[in-house]
């Protein structure tokens, strides 16, 4: 019998957290659910879980300090829950880590979506529709991306941890090098879904690639800032014999 994706609600709100579980399980997840940070960690102990959809605003630890401790601890997707508006809110949690953001109010279609494309892109939730591809393995600078594992490597042959969108964001230029990508193609190519207005999300993310792959993230060789049109991969790519 093939395993549910397993998630976890994350919100101190117990109308919420009902709901999202009657929706969720409705579509073929198994739920589970915590108040708190503190409940969280105890799951999280105890129990495999597939991706964390966690709110911004909890009592004790808040969500952002959460998500940048999950971050650290390992690479489950996470979607944060933000405060319609808050803007800022939602650009220090994915540069603290999260695969996607939702603001409240929200539509559980809308989240729906959401964990499904993260899920995928995270390797988690397969469909016939797209077959996982096999046996791709990009090369630049010493660099090595294999698409089907969802690894990086660096010169050094060291695994480097990428979450699920940083990783997307990488293959997507690794995939159209020495090419000027706008901020619209990218969210397209590395997130599956239309840009949203002035969605700063991709800088987030860009800002955290080069931190891990350029040897002077100041000054970047690899992803180069084009002025009013977006990001080029200056890289050389090869696919590895």
């Amino acid at each position: 019998m093939e395993r549910l994706p397993h998630l976890l609600v994350v919100d101190d709100d117990k109308e919420i957290r009902g709901l999202l579980s009657r929706f969720l399980a409705r579509h073929g997840f198994r739920v589970s659910t915590a108040r708190d940070g503190a409940e969280m960690a105890r799951f999280l102990e105890a129990a495999r879980v597939d991706l964390i959809i966690l709110d911004l605003m909890l009592p004790g630890e808040d969500g952002l300090s959460l998500c940048r401790r999950l971050r650290v601890e390992g690479v489950t997707p996470i979607i944060m829950l933000t405060a319609m508006g808050e803007e800022t809110d939602r650009i220090v949690g994915l540069e603290m880590g999260a695969d996607d953001y939702l603001a409240k109010p929200f539509n559980p279609r809308e989240l729906l979506a959401r964990i499904k494309a993260v899920l995928r892109r995270a390797g988690s939730l397969g469909t016939a529709a797209e077959p996982v591809p096999r046996g791709r393995v990009l090369e630049f600078e010493g660099w090595t991306l294999d698409l089907s594992r969802r690894e990086l490597h660096s010169p050094d042959a060291v695994l480097v941890q990428l979450s699920a969108g940083e990783f997307d964001l990488l293959a997507a230029f690794a995939e159209h090098p020495q090419r000027v990508l706008t901020r619209d193609q990218l969210l397209d190519l590395a997130r599956g879904r239309a840009a949203v207005p002035f969605d700063r999300s991709i800088d987030v993310q860009v800002s955290r690639l080069r931190r891990k792959i350029e040897p002077d993230p100041q000054d970047p060789a690899l992803i180069k800032t084009v002025r009013g049109g977006g990001y080029l991969f200056a890289a050389t790519v090869k696919v590895a014999p």
